[in-house]
């Protein structure tokens, strides 16, 4: 009794003195928060830029912003009033995204420390915000100080699938003294293949496969890691293990690109402070040493990783181990032409796990392990195994009808696992230098007198180290598991690159692909940087004809380009800039979207184009034999993608302040279209020679290729060929896409949700039906009575088809930007399809953005949040503006919402920020 009396005066008094501490307060403005750098990096080290730009939000008591201040400085006991770096001064502005700093120049290392004031639509400042920082990484390549190390595992002479050459994987290592205590230690460190760090027998980092896949031979990334808390006075040890990974190992068809010469290594600088302020800085050189004979014996991307525990080498990276066996390490120069630079967006790790859900026994004695879900990454196994026997671990995406393990579309990608036990007894073990595509795990080879449990398989599910960005659900469970499947196929596919396939001999960065789906992904995942990393490999990649690759790093190294694969160059930089507000995508990009718009040019006539296309690709029911590339003219589409880069390119113009070039290619587009027009429509709006496919119109339409009134009848031949198909879709990776925005333009919202929730092939729910998790490459990929389509081009993982998750948020949701970086938004759900609630978050540049629906006994409500420092146009879907309530009074009562339109489908209301409940008659 006491405790509580005692607790209950406890909490009165410290009310009061909140109260008494708050009230002279209550007119403050809150600070600031959620303060960023560049692509929403939070107080970075081993950052890439010099030249960063500086992001904040606004508290939800602020509704806008008129002005703002920010200070940068190389202290924090400088900041706010005595900066060093950088005082801006107030600047009128409500602009509060990407703000480019113009302090001092910035150099390799340097920490900077940065804090922003603003000032509300009233002119009254905010507080200070709390102190963010950034810290440089090295910047330049001669920053590096020590060599390329490791051994010549090239002339081991191991000859693998496809008579690819086998590196074996190495151990090097390096023991070095500390005279005295220290203050920081920083270690830089990148890979001619694949590494994992040890100091003193402990990891440096979780993440895998680092550093990550570029052009190798333009630019290698590298990594900054704070090990201040693993370095101590006196001996230290420095450890790598190193396998091939992209740079060695074998990639589509056999090409070894990067690694005709030559051996995996490492390059590495540890640069420790001391107590005293001087500086011990430990480099890669000929005094490391190494060895081959570790228990990883074998590693390649494609096929798997072979262990043998008869190899492990305890405490191989601490100070006790005796390496007087080791090698002597070989050591190559740093390469003036290739550049060394700290990595731009977050690298692969272990993002979640799956539990096995089924464990199924084979006809042959093996065990399958079902995890339910389709995944990428690589088994955790814990199974007693008896010494000297061999597990032997292989992957499937799906079964064969008969319950069989399926692996014929891995092609190649022998993707198998192997453990040699060393020992009697449960093992524990996971694969390092590998990654994989499954749903199923099959073990054979261990104890047998043991029976199989589920915990004996683990998933771990990896993916580039991005978070969750927005959310979608419904009340239809099948569009909710579509909604599943294109997270997932997102998360098994952005692999350090946008891939098109986790587990075949291919996962390539293709460009179609990428740039179909780029819209879904951003609203899904925090990818703003991963896109404009790889976008930076995609500019490396160009051409010297401005030719943009079909994959990008460029593997093939054929000079081809296919229209609506290079495209990719022009419509996601665009695509990055509207979801993002960030201008330094289009200047990243602008040469790189002129080069491929004037390579249209060259391969046009009368600027009607003769460029290879890849067509629809895999168009369902084409009628033609044009080897998986659909039944639209490679001319039409190839025209028409040349109008549109035209166009894009002259709207970033336009926002580059480039207004000759904002002519230029605004002429081009519309002479383009001229050309499109005249050369494949006729004068009823038909596409010429019997060749109009859904695909045609789509592209004509969505790209605003034809005159009002050739585009009005073009539009009715377009519902003519849907419905001569049922009402099904007949679009391969560049129609589908368009067919949601399309239809939706023209109003036929019954329609798009007919052929959204269509069961029968082809359609998104008849692979849920036939049990997906995933998007597949293909309409048909499997079912459960034939199994697997005998194309060996089939891959349950492939995202493409995803891209209808753009339609799904924007309209069934209802979340759309009007303006860059949601600046302004339009919150405009529409019911249909037998639906009767919908909704969606997403965290925007300016804050969380909601859109959440449900219908009721004839009540329709709707709750909507406006973030700080926007505004949203929200639609009602009534025609009687007095009928509308919001938070339980008339919408004309509110003063934060002003009537903007009436039609015939709904009432338009301009919002302020802030978080509203609409309820209407329906």
């Amino acid at each position: 009794m006491i405790k509580r009396i005692t607790f209950a005066y406890c909490a009165i008094a410290l009310s009061l003195s909140f109260c008494f501490t708050n009230c002279g307060k209550k007119n403050e403005i809150l600070p600031a928060f959620a303060l960023t750098v560049n692509e929403g990096f939070e107080n970075p080290i081993g950052f890439y830029s010099n030249e960063p730009s500086f992001s904040w939000k606004l508290p939800q008591t602020t509704q806008f912003q008129s002005a703002y201040s920010i200070a940068a400085a190389t202290s924090p006991e400088l900041l706010p009033h005595n900066a060093d770096l950088w005082q801006s001064g107030k600047v009128e502005s409500d602009q509060s995204l990407f703000i480019t700093y113009k302090g001092s120049k910035l150099t390799s290392r340097q920490k900077v420390y940065w804090q922003v004031r603003y000032w509300d639509s009233n002119d009254k400042p905010s507080k200070w915000s709390e102190i963010a920082n950034l810290e440089l990484g090295l910047l330049n390549t001669n920053d590096w100080k020590g060599k390329w190390v490791g051994l010549p595992t090239r002339n081991d002479s191991i000859i693998g699938v496809k008579k690819t050459i086998i590196h074996t994987p190495q151990h090097l290592r390096k023991s070095f003294k500390i005279p005295s205590n220290i203050v920081s230690a920083r270690l830089y460190a990148t890979c001619k293949g694949v590494f994992s760090a040890q100091i003193n027998g402990q990891k440096i980092s979780d993440a895998v496969m680092s550093p990550g896949w570029t052009p190798y031979d333009k630019r290698i990334e590298s990594l900054t890691y704070d090990v201040t808390d693993l370095i101590t006075s006196g001996e230290n040890t420095l450890g790598f293990q190193v396998a091939s990974g992209w740079h060695f190992g074998r990639m589509l068809w056999n090409k070894l690109i990067w690694g005709q010469s030559g051996s995996p290594k490492i390059l590495c600088q540890l640069e420790i402070t001391l107590k005293d302020g001087s500086k011990e800085i430990i480099v890669s050189d000929d005094s490391w040493v190494g060895t081959t004979y570790g228990p990883i014996r074998f590693a390649e991307i494609y096929d798997g990783e072979i262990y043998d525990a008869n190899f492990e080498i305890s405490d191989w990276s601490t100070n006790t181990f005796d390496a007087k066996n080791w090698k002597a390490v070989e050591i190559s120069n740093i390469e003036d032409n290739i550049k060394i630079q700290p990595k731009r967006h977050y690298s692969v790790k272990e993002k979640t796990e799956l539990s096995v859900k089924e464990i199924i026994k084979s006809a042959d004695g093996s065990i399958i392990f079902d995890l339910k879900q389709n995944m990428v990454g690589v088994p955790k196994v814990r199974i007693p195994m008896i010494k000297g026997d061999t597990l032997k671990i292989r992957f499937s995406e799906m079964l064969a009808p008969d319950g069989s393990f399926y692996t014929d579309n891995y092609r190649s990608a022998h993707s198998t696992d192997y453990y040699v036990a060393a020992m009697d007894g449960t093992i524990e073990w996971m694969p390092k230098f590998t990654f994989h595509g499954f749903r199923y795990v099959e073990l054979s080879g261990f104890d047998k007198s043991q029976v199989p449990q589920e915990d004996w398989v683990t998933g771990i599910v990896q993916y580039s180290d991005f978070e969750s960005n927005g959310t979608f659900t419904s009340s239809h469970e099948k569009l909710n598991q579509l909604q599943s499947n294109i997270v997932w196929g997102l998360r098994g596919n952005f692999f350090d690159i946008p891939t098109d396939c986790p587990q075949r001999d291919e996962r390539l960065g293709w460009t179609g692909d990428a740039q179909v789906f780029a819209p879904t992904s951003i609203f899904n995942a925090d990818v703003h940087s991963f896109w404009k990393s790889w976008l930076q490999t995609l500019r490396e990649s160009q051409f010297e004809n401005g030719g943009i690759p079909f994959v990008a790093p460029d593997v093939l190294k054929n000079d081809a380009v296919s229209s609506g694969w290079g495209d990719a160059a022009v419509i996601i930089p665009w695509d990055i800039y509207m979801r993002t507000g960030d201008k330094s995508v289009l200047l990243e990009n602008y040469q790189m979207m002129k080069d491929w718009v004037a390579h249209h040019h060259n391969e046009a006539e009368d600027y009607i184009s003769n460029m290879n296309s890849f067509g629809d690709w895999l168009q369902p029911y084409q009628a033609k034999e044009s080897k998986k590339r659909g039944d639209t003219s490679k001319n039409l589409i190839g025209t028409a993608f040349f109008a549109h880069a035209s166009h894009l390119t002259s709207k970033a113009a336009a926002i580059l302040n480039h207004p000759e070039d904002k002519e230029k290619y605004q002429n081009l587009y519309r002479t383009v279209a001229d050309a499109f027009e005249n050369g494949f429509f006729d004068e009823n709006g038909s596409v010429k020679n019997e060749q109009g496919t859904q695909a045609a119109y789509l592209l004509a339409l969505n790209f605003g290729l034809l005159s009002n009134e050739k585009e009005q009848k073009a539009k009715k031949h377009l519902i003519d060929e849907i419905k001569e198909a049922n009402n099904h879709l007949r679009t391969g990776f560049l129609g589908t896409p368009l067919l949601p925005k399309v239809l939706d333009e023209m109003g036929e919202i019954d329609l798009m949700y007919e052929i959204l929730f269509k069961e029968t092939y082809p359609s998104w729910f008849y692979s849920i039906n036939q049990g997906a998790t995933t998007m597949w490459e293909r309409w048909n990929s499997y079912s459960k009575e034939e199994g697997y389509n005998p194309e060996s081009m089939n891959s349950l993982n492939h995202y493409a088809y995803g891209a209808v998750g753009e339609w799904m948020y924007e309209r069934i949701a209802g979340i759309k930007p009007l303006k860059p970086g949601y600046k302004e938004i339009r919150i405009a759900p529409i019911p249909g399809g037998g639906l009767t609630s919908g909704e969606a978050s997403y965290n925007s540049p300016y804050g969380k953005i909601i859109s959440s629906w449900k219908i009721d006994n004839g009540i329709f409500e709707l709750k909507a949040t406006v973030p700080p420092n926007t505004t949203a146009k929200i639609h009602i879907p009534t025609q009687n503006y007095g009928q509308i309530i919001v938070d339980g009074k008339q919408v004309s009562a509110n003063s934060n919402l002003s009537l903007l339109n009436e039609n015939a489908k709904s009432i338009e209301l301009k919002a302020q920020p802030g978080t509203y409940v609409f309820t209407t008659p329906y």
